[in-house]
């Protein structure tokens, strides 16, 4: 068969320019825009870029670690590029869509991949009410924040947070509260990925709150609603003795 177009993109520490001057030695390469395969070498916050920056596009992603976890890419290794690249495991993800009303009546879109999150923006703690399709099932939840975790995302913030994993293939969605002050025993919930969550800010004025998407942070929100968006679509290579789904199985049984 022959060889894909394939381009390289390199986050800025030291260890992925390297890889990226070694890599564009060893292989001819094209422009992203040309590209049939996008290579990308860092860690998994560029990795994330990587994904945003290309979403909608179709073209695959593959990703070797030059970062510290490195979750969602595969080993560095310099040797038969192509043929990995050809014995790769496809995985497709659907993003979150969140839209936020701020106090100021604007309304702001974002995707995430891995989260939806709210924190609070002063001292005080956040006072949220919980809709899930339309009806409230939390009335106020008084907290640090919340969030809303894909299962790819579920490995990264939401597990800090003592959120749940998500298996790739569960079609689950988890909402984990941030140190939740009331009601002190609700440790969050799995949903399906159809679901759509609201988040309303309770005293917006008194206890100002913002609202990301991966790293789109949008300030002062009063609302925000969540959902997979279905439309939208990532595909990523993972090599068959690393794939994700394996990887998240293995995380849950981590010391």
């Amino acid at each position: 068969m022959p060889m894909p177009k394939f381009a390289f993109v390199a986050a800025e520490s030291g260890e992925a320019r390297t890889a990226l001057k070694e890599l564009s030695r060893l292989y001819p390469t094209v422009s992203p825009e040309e590209a049939e395969v996008i290579v990308a070498l860092g860690g998994d916050g560029f990795m994330l870029e990587t994904l945003h920056a290309h979403m909608g596009r179709g073209v695959p992603i593959y990703g070797m670690n030059r970062g510290t976890v490195g979750f969602l890419l595969n080993a560095y290794d310099e040797k038969e590029l192509p043929k990995r690249l050809e014995a790769a495991e496809v995985v497709t993800l659907h993003p979150l869509r969140m839209t936020a009303e701020t106090q100021d009546g604007e309304t702001a879109e974002a995707l995430a991949i891995n989260e939806v999150a709210l924190f609070r923006e002063s001292r005080q703690a956040a006072r949220i009410r919980i809709r899930i399709d339309g009806v409230v099932r939390l009335e106020e939840l008084v907290c640090d924040g919340i969030l809303i975790a894909t299962p790819a995302g579920s490995t990264a913030y939401n597990l800090s947070a003592h959120g749940p994993i998500l298996p790739l293939g569960s079609a689950l969605l988890a909402v984990t509260p941030i140190s939740a002050f009331r009601p002190r025993r609700w440790r969050g919930a799995i949903l399906p990925h159809t679901a759509c969550v609201e988040l309303e800010v309770l005293e917006q004025d008194k206890r100002p709150v913002s609202a990301t998407a991966d790293y789109t942070e949008i300030r002062d929100v009063v609302r925000v609603s969540v959902s997979e968006d279905r439309k939208a679509s990532l595909t990523l290579l993972f090599d068959p003795e690393h794939d994700l789904e394996e990887r998240i199985i293995k995380e849950q049984f981590t010391p």
